[in-house]
């Protein structure tokens, strides 16, 4: 496996590969010279400078998953240089490489390193970090049609499989994790095709009461919680909490012997809230076009021009309306002088003048006030009066972008915080017609005008570390029961914030997310050929949701999903009926195949499939699975074993 990336994630993805798969990796990274730069203090430290000072220890550290650094033949092979290049990615080994992993910051770098390894490596399984999504589309597609040409033009499954092209973003994985951490009563999200599932831990459940199971039992969390609200996973960041760990994918009767332990099951979550605005061809109601002094205004004038025509009605003599198309003449000053007309008239004509010079100012107002209108349609919106119960998010960069995009989809209010005029976010914010806040958040009054003392939580996720735990102090300060969720680079530094965030505030809630370790276990699976859907942390450990087709898994095909489950290695969930139903066989009865599409939703996503329904090598299922367990489904196991020895 070659990974190639300037940061963090790719550091934590060969650590990923190494300790749960037992792959040789190839790292390819930045010369030692260029990630050490001039220490810096207070606000100026950027994103960069911490994510260097955690680049250059991440290699050193113990691999995931307990593995040591120092097992035989895991060592990984370090490669440095500046650009990637031909003559690196030969260096590396990618003609001999079963999977390559592009991991830049930079999308452009990423695309750029793609296009030459498929050049060098036809058959080359890659994965790409890309944060433009549409972009991400056409160039798998691009990358996937030149593997396919390159072995003969050969589009099936068994050909294309190890030349597979999968595009994913950080940002997306670790999204829903950061979003449902800030959310009350959400504490775990993984969206699939069409659907939104959240993983929702159960309390202990009192005596003589029975837990809700919901889809499916993910977890039986630890024994004993590690803190006073009871949640077992509140630190992500330290070691095992409670007496017993964990235990992931356990069977129906492991979960009824468990005492005084928490579940986390799975459940569906369908949104039900209006459309959201797209932000194109916005037209306000008449009504907000004007002020109401003005439209007062309009009315006082409308009101004056009807009585000065029933006043020249009454005194000409004239029919209405054409009383009503004199006052207007006049009102306009198109009609000729009342010269030799009565003396009421020349009055009339006189009083005409004056309202017709009042209505210009007014009309001129009206103009400037509908032009204000549609230009602040598109403009941010700012936090209305009385919100209450919202979520602030700190930081419209990359990652806060995908989060304000998953926190809209929960239909839960936010109020945007940012300093940068231009952050990327801010049109997404402007679409969803979100309110944000323009300022530093470190100067006082701007968390106020996001009206953190009324917020249930704070979500910092900017690209500094110190902005966010001073962002985070300041809010305790005022709200020192909020809940609050940062975006920690550093995990020794993230760990030492926790613990004293939660000494010095024990009744509130507090979590502390890296984004990398949220995203690395996903793109590892990606490497080994899986297509994963998402990554739900249970405390400490990690479940990976994936899209699987059964055929050439001999522990699935053939096997109904009852027999295909694995206690704590995998476990089928669902049958995709869109993937499946070309061409496929009948089920072995055909009262479990009725079962199996009767519970189908419109997504194409079968739940509850009945434990005699037997899998065919023409399904594909999603699973949850452990690390490990997906490296035994892809037949690593030994090679994982052989490693741990």
């Amino acid at each position: 496996m070659v990974v190639c990336g300037d940061d963090g994630l790719a550091h934590r993805l060969a650590a990923e590969l190494r300790g749960v798969y037992g792959e040789q990796v190839t790292l390819v990274v930045p010369p030692a010279e260029r990630t050490v730069r001039t220490p810096v203090v207070g606000r100026a430290r950027t994103a960069s400078a911490l994510l260097d000072r955690m680049v250059n220890a991440a290699v050193n550290r113990a691999g995931v998953s307990g593995t040591p650094t120092d097992s035989p033949g895991l060592d990984p092979v370090v490669v440095e240089a500046g650009e990637v290049t031909e003559a690196v990615l030969a260096e590396a080994g990618v003609e001999r490489a079963a999977a390559l992993a592009l991991v830049y910051d930079d999308d452009e770098t990423n695309i750029r390193a793609a296009l030459t390894a498929r050049r060098l490596h036809p058959t080359l399984r890659l994965v790409l970090r890309l944060y433009n999504r549409r972009l991400g589309q056409h160039i798998e597609e691009l990358l996937d049609q030149a593997a396919a040409l390159a072995t003969g033009g050969t589009t099936g499954p068994a050909a294309v499989f190890d030349a597979s092209t999968t595009v994913m973003s950080d940002a997306d994985t670790a999204a829903p994790a950061l979003a449902a951490s800030a959310v009350v009563g959400t504490s775990k999200v993984v969206q699939t095709d069409g659907l939104m599932l959240r993983a929702v831990e159960r309390p202990v459940p009192r005596p003589g009461e029975t837990a809700d199971p919901g889809l499916a039992t993910l977890a039986l969390l630890s024994a004993t919680p590690n803190d006073s609200t009871g949640d077992p996973a509140g630190d992500p960041n330290g070691p095992e909490s409670g007496e017993q760990g964990p235990l992931l994918l356990p069977d129906a009767a492991t979960v009824r012997a468990a005492v005084g332990r928490g579940t986390v099951v799975l459940e569906q979550v369908s949104y039900s809230g209006p459309a959201l605005p797209s932000g194109r061809g916005i037209v306000p109601p008449f009504a907000s076009l004007f002020s109401r002094r003005l439209r007062w205004s309009l009315a006082g004038l409308v009101g004056c021009v009807v009585a000065l025509a029933v006043a020249l009605t009454l005194v000409t003599g004239d029919h209405p309306l054409h009383a009503t198309y004199l006052t207007l003449l006049d009102l306009f000053a198109i009609n000729d002088p009342a010269l030799g007309a009565s003396t009421g008239r020349q009055i009339l004509q006189l009083f005409s003048g004056l309202v017709g010079l009042l209505l210009l100012p007014v009309l001129l107002a009206a103009v400037l006030e509908a032009l204000g209108t549609f230009r602040s349609a598109s403009a941010l919106r700012k936090p209305p009066r009385g919100l209450g119960g919202h979520v602030v998010l700190l930081g419209l960069g990359k990652i806060g972008t995908r989060v304000l995009t998953r926190l809209r989809e929960l239909h839960i209010p936010v109020v945007c915080v940012e300093s940068d005029p231009d952050a990327r976010g801010l049109a997404t914010a402007r679409r969803l017609r979100v309110p944000v806040v323009l300022g530093d958040v470190t100067q006082e009054g701007v968390l106020e005008a996001a009206k953190i003392h009324r917020a249930n939580a704070l979500l910092a996720v900017t690209s500094a570390d110190t902005t966010n735990l001073e962002a985070v102090l300041y809010a305790r300060s005022v709200r020192p029961d909020l809940r609050v969720v940062l975006r920690l680079y550093d995990d020794d530094f993230a760990t030492a914030v926790y613990r004293t965030l939660r000494a010095a505030h024990p009744g509130a809630s507090t979590r502390s997310r890296s984004v990398s370790h949220l995203a690395a276990p996903a793109f590892a699976g990606a490497m080994m050929g899986r297509q994963i859907l998402g990554a739900i942390p249970v405390e400490r450990r990690v479940l990976l949701f994936a899209a699987v087709e059964v055929g050439g898994h001999p522990q699935l095909e053939g096997k109904t999903v009852g027999e295909a489950f694995r206690a704590g290695a995998w476990r089928v969930l669902a049958l995709d009926t869109a993937a499946s139903g070309g061409g496929r066989e009948e089920p072995a009865t055909e009262e479990a195949y009725e079962d199996a599409r009767s519970s189908g939703a419109s997504s194409g996503l079968v739940w509850d499939l009945p434990d005699t329904y037997v899998l065919r090598a023409s399904d594909r299922v999603v699973l949850a699975a452990t690390r490990r367990g997906l490296a035994e489904l892809l037949g690593r196991r030994a090679r994982w074993e052989r490693a741990g020895a």
